[in-house]
């Protein structure tokens, strides 16, 4: 079966995750990183069936507005029916007028109640898929947190450490690491909010999904401005000829070490 380069395969992005909490395991053995990593797959996992569920038709929910709106015409049909049935010919202009407009009233009431049985549907899923994507923002603010506290610039301070300074034990390469590891996770965690956008391309989900995008990358480009400070300090401290090695290659083609 031919992949398709189209749209994001949720199969991939677990397998990716799989691979970045492996590497996260061996460079940091017991981090509070891996374990975040750990949810970020389950989360994923969960987002598949959810975002399977969501694409598909409710058809419970159809079959109860199918009911309710058959009804509601039958309803209709019965009055109009009864109105007419003991309508005289003797009535005067005044109490016809009444009766068209009664009937019209009755009209956009239908209609408007109509909408909103059509509409049921599409609330609920979107429902579904704001309360999911809620989750993965939570998620993004927790990875946040776990790098802020890195700071690449501690080396080249001067002042005393007080009681209540965090622990600082990253050499400047393992701190990089550390910190793509975050950004990685970042990136994985929007890839995962943009498979309800593409099950359900309602207009309020793509928007959250966007802004739980454009949050994400916020929050990496903090970090890569940390990265690049590091990697300034790292071309000090080393001659070039020493600073050389290979990254491995992800299932999707990111770099990984």
């Amino acid at each position: 079966m031919p992949l398709n380069y189209r749209k994001l395969d949720s199969k991939k992005i677990v397998e990716t995750l799989e691979i970045l909490r492996q590497r996260i395991s061996e460079r940091f053995p017991g981090a509070g990183l891996e374990n975040v990593c750990v949810d970020l797959i389950a989360i994923a996992r969960q987002t598949e069936a959810r975002a399977d569920a969501i694409a598909k038709p409710d058809l419970l929910i159809r079959a109860i507005v199918a009911a309710i709106m058959a009804s509601g015409f039958w309803l209709l049909g019965w009055l109009v029916w009864d109105y007419l049935s003991n309508t005289k010919a003797s009535n005067d202009l005044f109490g016809t007028l009444q009766g068209i407009d009664s009937a019209f009233n009755l009209l956009v009431l239908m209609g408007a109640t109509m909408y909103f049985m059509v509409s049921i549907e599409e609330r609920v899923k979107r429902r579904r898929a704001l309360t999911a994507l809620h989750e993965l923002r939570s998620i993004i603010h927790v990875i946040d947190m776990h790098q802020l506290t890195k700071d690449p610039s501690t080396d080249a301070m001067v002042t005393q450490r007080t009681p209540s300074s965090p622990k600082r034990s990253l050499q400047a390469f393992d701190l990089v690491r550390y910190l793509d590891y975050c950004s990685e996770m970042l990136s994985l965690a929007a890839k995962v909010a943009v498979l309800y956008a593409q099950s359900f391309p309602d207009p309020v989900v793509t928007e959250a999904v966007n802004d739980l995008e454009r949050t994400s990358t916020s929050l990496a480009q903090k970090i890569w401005q940390k990265i690049n400070i590091l990697h300034r300090t790292l071309d000090q401290l080393s001659p070039p000829a020493s600073v050389s090695y290979q990254p491995d290659v992800g299932p999707v083609g990111n770099a990984a070490t």
